[in-house]
């Protein structure tokens, strides 16, 4: 099955270029540690879900959509994926303008969205009716900015209206705590709670925990955010690399019904810190898969009461290896991870709101302050949510 990316904004554009170049490379290359029968149905796989092919040269072509209010990205990250060589956009699935959003949600997602609708809407139609079996809908934007947010989550909730049945997958880069975007909390909180009412998941990248990979773990001096971008880009790209599962994760969690007992939760040493989790996958790829030990994460103390093992914890396997690992192990949790940031960006968001700051530069794009608070109410209810799992 086939996945259609929708690319936004400045930070939207460059992950994703960085996303399919991850892809590409690990497609092209060779690790002799699985059959060759099972590499070219991995490489077969992964050109269905995200490639087409050009018929006259055939140079894959990356199934994306490229949307900014600025040319000049775009333009960039055009001509990057040209000069690789080894794949590249279709040139007629990018749509900018010449003004920016001006790092305002409100102006994505009030002027822009409305205004460029249908010819958005078109390119994402015409690259999904090239797919045979379409898969969903993969989504990269930033939360801080106004074009990746804004306009991204207008963008999503037009994709849940035309598109019903396809699942849809949006992924977020949270900005850094020290702020890159004054009203930065304002822009993430709007656009969370917009998502979480039109998207079926939202996978979550913080710039700070990533710099943090940069800086200790790669030991990189001067970290740029392409050095950020490349690392986001190989997470996801071990993700959504082709195993033996199906397409797809299960993400409808699901409380039991009223009435029925939930299982009891044994108990366990509340002295370790952890976060309780609703549902994890790891993905497990390259040599002795069949081997790795993933015992504990099948500690039901890991998981809320209302939730079988069976329905919580998954497992996908593959010998065939990722890029340049031999072995690699990817996790991807719906937990309690992510309450003290959200609660954190709501507190600060608020604290502005409650002073009226900057009010005035989302009012005047049709945002009123009763928008803020239905997104406030929205998060608090998440945040309550997932304090009691």
């Amino acid at each position: 099955m086939s996945i259609v990316t929708i690319q936004l904004g400045q930070c939207g554009n460059q992950i994703g270029r960085e996303v399919f170049s991850a892809i590409c490379n690990d497609f092209h290359s060779t690790h002799g540690l699985c059959y060759k029968k099972e590499n070219e149905s991995y490489q077969e796989a992964c050109k269905e879900r995200f490639f087409s092919e050009e018929k006259k040269t055939g140079v894959p072509v990356a199934r994306a959509v490229l949307v900014d209010m600025e040319p000049k990205v775009i333009s960039q990250t055009l001509s990057m994926a040209d000069r690789s060589g080894s794949w590249k956009y279709d040139h007629q699935s990018r749509f900018c303008q010449k003004q920016g959003s001006g790092n305002n949600w409100a102006n994505g997602y009030s002027v822009h969205g409305p205004q460029h609708k249908d010819d958005i809407m078109n390119l994402v139609q015409k690259e999904a009716e090239k797919c045979d079996r379409l898969g969903g809908f993969f989504t990269v934007m930033s939360m801080a900015g106004g074009t990746g947010s804004g306009l991204g989550a207008f963008v999503t909730q037009c994709l849940r209206d035309a598109y019903r049945n396809s699942f849809i997958l949006n992924q977020v880069i949270w900005p850094y705590g020290t702020g890159e975007v004054i009203v930065q909390n304002y822009n993430s909180v709007l656009t969370l709670s917009h998502l979480y009412q039109s998207s079926d998941a939202l996978l979550v990248h913080e710039n700070d925990a990533i710099h943090e990979i940069c800086a200790q773990l790669m030991n990189i001096k001067q970290i740029s955010f392409k050095d950020v971008n490349q690392v986001i880009a190989h997470q996801l790209g071990s993700v959504f690399q082709p195993t033996r599962s199906p397409l797809g994760i299960n993400w409808q969690v699901r409380p039991p019904l009223p009435g029925l007992p939930a299982p009891p939760k044994p108990s366990m040493n509340r002295s370790a810190c952890f976060n309780t989790s609703l549902a994890n996958l790891v993905i497990v790829r390259g040599k002795e898969v069949q081997s790795a030990d993933l015992g504990d994460f099948r500690d039901p103390s890991l998981y809320t009461s209302w939730l079988n093992m069976q329905d919580a914890f998954s497992v996908w396997k593959t010998s065939r290896a990722f890029n340049k690992y031999e072995k690699s192990a990817s996790l991807v949790s719906n937990s309690q991870f992510l309450l003290k940031p959200i609660d954190n960006i709501v507190g600060k968001a608020w604290n502005m709101f409650a002073s009226k700051a900057y009010i005035h530069q989302y009012t005047q794009f049709g945002i009123e302050e009763e928008d803020f608070l239905d997104s406030f109410t929205s998060l608090e209810q998440v945040i309550t949510s997932y304090t009691r799992l």
